[in-house]
C-alpha cells in the first residue's frame, strides 16, 4: 500500500495504476484527516479518468461517491454540533451575570461565527417610534451600520414583522420581494453586503426585535443554519425579557419602600393639614374677612398671597411676616406670565389641585381654581421661593376650599343687592314707577335721595356683555356702592345730580384703566324728579346709537351735545350720517384736509359764537380781519348761507362733524 499524507497539503490525485485496496485507503485517511471537498473531488476525477476497460471502475466511482457522501454526513454532523454548543453556550449565558448589553453582543459574536458570516448584528424595537434600532453590531466597518434603523413596513424586517418567520435572500440589493429603505440600501452598499438572513425575536407572541447575519458574497443558507439562528434570536428575546422584568422587579421593590416612607409622610402631613385646616375653618367661623383669611394662609406657608375675582382682579393679598418676596406685587392681570396662569388655572380646574404656574424673579406662583359648583369664582395665588410639597400643598390646597366659600356667600350677598339694585333701575326708568314711597325705601338704601336732582350714565361696551362690566364695576373700592346694573344690554348709573362730576370722573379713569377705547356712554341733564326719568333714559339710549353710528369710541358725551341729533339721526346709519356731512360741510372739510386750514373750526366757532366776528377771534386767538378772510373763502366754498334754514343745517352738520372727529371740542368726561 503507497504512502499517503496526512495533513492539508494541495490534494493529490492517486495513480491510475493503483489497486482498489490501495484506492479505498486513501480515501479513509481522506476521511480520517478531515479532507476538504475540493480533495474528495479531485479523487473522483481521477477515478473517473481511468481506462473504462478498467476492471471494476464503476465500483471505484462509486465507492468515492460513498465517501464524499460520508464526508458530508459528518460535517454535517460536526456543524449540528457547533450549533448546539451554541445554544448551550447562550443558555448558560442566559443564567450567568452578564449584563443585557454584554450578553446580546456574545449571541451576536456567536451567531457571526456559527454562521461562517462577516456581519451580524441585533435590533430591537423602539417603542416610542415604533422602528428597529440596532442595539449591538459585530463585524461592521462602517459607522452608519450601529446605527441603523428600519422602518416596520419596510426591508427585510417588515417581511419578517408581517409572516414572523424568518427570511432569507442571496442578494438583497436587487430582491424586489420587499420594499427598499433608500437608507438601509445606502448603508448595506457602504458595507458591501450581498446575501442577509433575518430571524424574528419573539416574546409572548410578539416580535421585539430582529437578529441578522449577512455576507459580502451571494450566498445560500442551510435550513440548519436559520434553524440555529432561530434559536439565538429565541435567547435573545429570553435574555431582553428577563432583563425587563429584572428592571420592573426591582423597580417595584424601589416603589414598596417609597411607598413605606410615603404612608408615614402622609400620616404626618394629614396630621398637619388637619391642624391647619381647622385653623382655617375656625376663622371662617368667626366671620373673618378674605383678608384675615388670605393672612392666615401667608403665615402657615410663608410667601405672599393673592386672591384673584372671575376676570383675575386682586380682591385680597397678604404676605407674611419677613417675608422678602415682590412677584406677587408685580402681578396684573394681563401681565407677561398672564397665559402661563391661565394654562394653570384651567389644568387646576380639571385636576382639583394646585398647579406650579410661572417663575419670577426666583419665586415661583403657585395656582389653584375656586370653584363653586359649576363656576369659577375666581383663584388663590402663592408666591414662595420654593414649592410646596406634603402638609404645606396640602394646607395651600384646603385653604382654596375655605376661601371659596367665603367668595360663595360674598356672590350671594352681591347677587341678592345686584338684584335689588336692578329692580330699582328698572323701576327708576320704566313708565310705571310703582309706589314712590317703595322706591323711595329702596333708593335710600342704596345712598340715592330722589327728593334731589337725578343724573343717569347710559354705557355700551365693545367688549364681552355689559353685565360682565356691571359686575366688574360693583367690585371695584371707589364705584361699587353706586346704583348701576345692566339693563337692556347697556350698563346703567343713576346718582345724584350734585355727585355727577365725581362718579363721571371716577367712572373715567375705570373705564380708561379696563376697557381702553372700547366703550361709548351719555351723561344725561339733571332730572329734577324721578317722573322725569324714563324719558331721559330713552332719550339717552337715542343717544347711545347715534354715537355708534358715528363710530366713537372711549368718550362720555353730555346730553346736551346729543338731543337735537339724537331725535334726527336715531333712524340714520353711518354710511347717510356721511353722506350728510359731505353733502353739506363736505367742500370746507376737503379744503382743511388738503391745505391744513382751520376753516371748519372757524365757521363753527362762528355759529357758536352767535355770529359774532370779534366774539369767534377772541375765542379762536386771531384778528378779527383773518376771521372775515376765513368766513369769505368758507362762502366761495359753499355759497351762500346767510339764510336761517341755511345756516341751521350748516351748523347741525358742523356739531354732528366736531363729535365724529379728533378735532372736536372736548368732551364731557373733561369738561
Amino acid at each position: 500500500m503507497s504512502s499517503l499524507p496526512l495533513d492539508r497539503k494541495r490534494p493529490q490525485a492517486p495513480a491510475s495504476g493503483l489497486a482498489p485496496e490501495e484506492i479505498a485507503a486513501d480515501l479513509v485517511g481522506l476521511l480520517h484527516r478531515s479532507a476538504s471537498a475540493e480533495e474528495f473531488a479531485a479523487r473522483l476525477s481521477s477515478v473517473e479518468a481511468l481506462p473504462d476497460a478498467l476492471r471494476g471502475k464503476s465500483g471505484l466511482v462509486e465507492l468515492v461517491r460513498m465517501a464524499m457522501a460520508l464526508r458530508n454526513r459528518l460535517e454535517l454532523h460536526e456543524q449540528r454540533e457547533r450549533g448546539m454548543l451554541a445554544v448551550i453556550e447562550s443558555a448558560q449565558d442566559l443564567s450567568s451575570h452578564l449584563d443585557l448589553q454584554g450578553l446580546l453582543k456574545a449571541i451576536a459574536n456567536r451567531a457571526r461565527n456559527l454562521m461562517g458570516s462577516h456581519l451580524c448584528w441585533l435590533t430591537v424595537v423602539d417603542a416610542k417610534t415604533g422602528e428597529f434600532q440596532v442595539v449591538v453590531a459585530d463585524g461592521a466597518i462602517s459607522q452608519r451600520t450601529g446605527k441603523m434603523t428600519a422602518g416596520r413596513n419596510l426591508g427585510v424586517a417588515g417581511v419578517v414583522m408581517s409572516t414572523r418567520l424568518p427570511f432569507f435572500t442571496p442578494d438583497y440589493l436587487h430582491d424586489k420581494r420587499f420594499v427598499h429603505d433608500p437608507a438601509l440600501d445606502d448603508t448595506f452598499r457602504d458595507e458591501g453586503v450581498a446575501a442577509l438572513v433575518g430571524a424574528p425575536l419573539i416574546c409572548e407572541d410578539n416580535v421585539i426585535g430582529l437578529l441578522f447575519v449577512a455576507d459580502r458574497y451571494h450566498r445560500t443558507h442551510t435550513a440548519l443554519n436559520v434553524s440555529i439562528l432561530c434559536t439565538l434570536a429565541t435567547h435573545a428575546a429570553v435574555a431582553i425579557n428577563n432583563a425587563k422584568a429584572f428592571a420592573e422587579a426591582k423597580t417595584a421593590l424601589a416603589n414598596a419602600d417609597l411607598a413605606r416612607a410615603e404612608l408615614e409622610r402622609h400620616a404626618r402631613d394629614v396630621q398637619g393639614a388637619a391642624e391647619a385646616h381647622e385653623e382655617l375653618t375656625s376663622l371662617l367661623a368667626r366671620g373673618a374677612s378674605l383678608g384675615a383669611l388670605s393672612e392666615s394662609v401667608a403665615q402657615l406657608l410663608n410667601g405672599s398671597v393673592l386672591v384673584l375675582d372671575e376676570a383675575g382682579h386682586v380682591i385680597a393679598s397678604s404676605r407674611a411676616p419677613g417675608y422678602d418676596g415682590t412677584a406677587a406685587q408685580a402681578y396684573s392681570p394681563n401681565g407677561p406670565h398672564s397665559a402661563e396662569l391661565a394654562r394653570a388655572l384651567r389644568e387646576s380646574r380639571q385636576a382639583g389641585r394646585s398647579v406650579a404656574a410661572f417663575a419670577h424673579d426666583g419665586e415661583l406662583c403657585r395656582a389653584i381654581a375656586v370653584i363653586g359648583g359649576n363656576d369659577m369664582l375666581g383663584a388663590v395665588l402663592l408666591f414662595r421661593h420654593e414649592d410646596l410639597h406634603g402638609i404645606s400643598l396640602r394646607t395651600f390646597e384646603r385653604s382654596s376650599s375655605v376661601i371659596g366659600v367665603m367668595l360663595l356667600s360674598q356672590e350671594r350677598m352681591d347677587a341678592e343687592k345686584s338684584r335689588d339694585v336692578s329692580a330699582l333701575l328698572r323701576t327708576l326708568i320704566s313708565p310705571r314707577q310703582g309706589e314712590p314711597a317703595l322706591t323711595q325705601d329702596r333708593a335710600e338704601r342704596f345712598g340715592l335721595d330722589l327728593s334731589l336732582p337725578l343724573s343717569l350714565l347710559v354705557m355700551e361696551t365693545d367688549q364681552s356683555t355689559a353685565g360682565f362690566w356691571s359686575r366688574r364695576l360693583h367690585s371695584d373700592p371707589v364705584l361699587g356702592g353706586q346704583v348701576l346694573d345692566e339693563v337692556d344690554g347697556v350698563m346703567v348709573l343713576a346718582c345724584n345730580a350734585s355727585r355727577a362730576h365725581g362718579v363721571l370722573e371716577q367712572f373715567g379713569a375705570f373705564a380708561r384703566r379696563e376697557l381702553g377705547q372700547a366703550y361709548r356712554g351719555v351723561m344725561s341733564r339733571p332730572a329734577q324728579a324721578p317722573a322725569e326719568l324714563p324719558a331721559l333714559y330713552a332719550a339717552l339710549r337715542r343717544g347711545l346709537s347715534v354715537l355708534a353710528r358715528l363710530g366713537m369710541r372711549g368718550v362720555v358725551i353730555a346730553q346736551n351735545e346729543m338731543a337735537l341729533y339724537s331725535v334726527l339721526f336715531e333712524t340714520h346709519d353711518r354710511s347717510s350720517l356721511a353722506a350728510f356731512l359731505d353733502a353739506t360741510i363736505g367742500p370746507v372739510t376737503s379744503h382743511d384736509s388738503k391745505r391744513g386750514s382751520e376753516l371748519t373750526s372757524t365757521l363753527l366757532t362762528y355759529f357758536d359764537s352767535n355770529q359774532n366776528a370779534k366774539a369767534t377771534a377772541s375765542r379762536m386767538g386771531i384778528h378779527v380781519n383773518t376771521v372775515r378772510q376765513r368766513l369769505a373763502n368758507v362762502e366761495e366754498l359753499l355759497g351762500h348761507w346767510g339764510s336761517a334754514s341755511r345756516a341751521l343745517e350748516i351748523h347741525m352738520a358742523l356739531r354732528l362733524w366736531s363729535l365724529s372727529t379728533d378735532s372736536a371740542p372736548p368732551g364731557f368726561l373733561d369738561e
